[in-house]
């Protein structure tokens, strides 16, 4: 079985906590895909950009309630902001690697794979392919270059 601890009160010994970080590159990531900037989620969240940025950064937590609205405003559920939750994220608050996140049997929210920081998806260059891609007002165009770089990535594999 494996030991659990408590997590350690980074937020003011060591530093932003590992899961705040990573809610907060979640927050990024989002706000960048439909492309909004931190001036304009603040305002339609009813908060300063510059606690938009320390969101961001993990510096300060987001409350339940300030994450639901953030999540209504970038049009997705809470539940995005915790996906891609990866071992590294877990060890590092917990000091050993957890099995569940709520000691009930509940599955794990634990991905095995690369950090989100090494994640295509949170590239500026895949953001900006995703948000030109749905500039295509054709459909059919829209198709066919969805079609092209698929078959350019399977010629790759």
């Amino acid at each position: 079985m494996i030991e659990r601890r408590l997590p350690k009160n980074v937020v003011t010994e060591n530093g932003p906590d590992p899961i705040d970080v990573h809610v907060g590159q979640r927050i990024r990531l989002r706000r960048n895909l439909v492309g909004m900037t931190q001036e304009q989620l603040a305002a339609s969240v009813g908060v300063t950009f510059q606690q938009i940025q320390k969101y961001e950064r993990g510096f300060n937590r987001v409350s339940a309630s300030r994450l639901y609205d953030i999540g209504h405003v970038l049009s997705v559920p809470i539940s995005f902001f915790f996906q891609d939750v990866n071992a590294q994220v877990a060890e590092e608050r917990y000091g050993v690697l957890p099995d569940t996140f709520d000691g009930a049997g509940a599955p794990s929210v634990l991905a095995e794979d690369e950090s989100f920081s090494d994640d295509p998806l949170s590239r500026t260059e895949t953001l900006e392919l995703v948000r030109n891609y749905w500039k295509i007002r054709n459909e059919r165009a829209r198709a066919q270059v969805f079609a092209l770089i698929k078959a350019m990535a399977q010629a790759d594999a």
